[in-house]
């Protein structure tokens, strides 16, 4: 073992909408972790990862000498320990929306940077904004545009509340219910969402004013009430605004919904037995659901393996 665990994160509500400032909301999700390892006899996984490494290395190296007054590494201490196989062990399913790189880009920042910011220290706006930009820049390895934010949450595991790009802070949310029959849950799509082609499809869809107009007019306001909601714990309010929201998200984001779950997203809202949106960036992976009765979600989905997350 040769450093601590990272865990995943869910963006409860936010994608899409933060990179147009709306709010968003971040919670680390301790079901799944990885750790930076080394082992004697590494698995074909293992190897791959290794490899991996080895690229974001070299990346990192270059980042460096870009920007040196953000992030420096050591470099030296990094490319011997892959030399000697090291490899990001990890449970967190890749291309499910819950952080797989942002946990590994956590893991080799607490390892490997010089003069990080640590999460005992005193965390003012000032450095919560620039570990973002730092985890931003080391993800973008992976995605080709990353916010930082997947990192960021894994690296300082509390929750985050995302008021635009340049307001982050550290929210406090409303106790879990042991026994409540409201939650938050996972659903497996069953297959693996990329996120780089469907943040491109958004992109395109941003140049056509209608889109531009749906996102600021209804997609980032029933994004911004949810947040209030969920944080007040209002309840009631939020299931209305989920709703809304859920229906907006089949409207006008069908791409990032696998064809298969269309029917499925519209009896939610038909039927008031659930409402689903997007668990990351879509277009296959996880889907998050929310329901104020578990049991008759269950029923309801009754072919699909749901995970909870959070309880009301």
């Amino acid at each position: 073992m040769k450093g601590p665990l990272f865990y995943s994160k869910i963006l409860l509500f936010g994608e899409y909408g933060i990179i147009k400032d709306s709010k968003g909301l971040s919670i680390p999700y301790n079901f799944y972790n990885g750790a930076l390892k080394v082992d004697e006899n590494p698995t074909d996984e293992a190897l791959k990862s290794n490899k991996s490494l080895h690229r974001f290395a070299k990346y990192l190296d270059e980042l460096q000498s870009k920007n040196p007054e953000l992030v420096s590494f050591d470099l030296e201490s990094l490319n011997k320990d892959i030399e000697r196989g090291m490899y990001f062990d990890s449970s967190i399913p890749q291309g499910y929306g819950v952080g797989s790189s942002g946990a590994l880009v956590a893991a080799i920042y607490d390892e490997y940077a010089n003069d990080k910011i640590t999460v005992l220290e005193n965390l003012t706006r000032e450095k919560l904004l620039k570990l973002k930009k730092i985890f931003g820049e080391m993800e973008s390895f992976f995605h080709g545009k990353s916010s930082g934010l997947d990192p960021l949450n894994s690296y300082l595991s509390i929750p985050i509340l995302i008021n635009s790009k340049d307001n982050i802070e550290p929210a406090g949310i409303p106790s879990q219910t042991e026994n409540g029959k409201g939650a938050v849950f996972l659903l497996d799509s069953g297959t693996i969402g990329e996120t780089a082609p469907m943040v491109q499809i958004f992109m395109e869809n941003m140049k056509q004013e209608p889109f531009r107009k749906m996102l600021k007019e209804q997609f980032v306001k029933h994004t911004d009430a949810c947040v209030d909601d969920f944080l007040q714990g209002d309840v009631k309010s939020l299931f209305g605004n989920i709703k809304k929201l859920s229906h907006v998200v089949l409207d006008n984001f069908k791409p990032m919904i696998p064809a298969q779950f269309h029917k499925l997203w519209k009896n939610g809202i038909d039927t008031n037995d659930y409402y689903l949106k997007l668990c990351g960036s879509g277009g296959g992976g996880y889907i998050l659901g929310f329901t104020e009765d578990i049991d008759k979600a269950r029923k309801a989905l009754k072919d699909y393996k749901l995970e909870i997350v959070y309880n009301f």
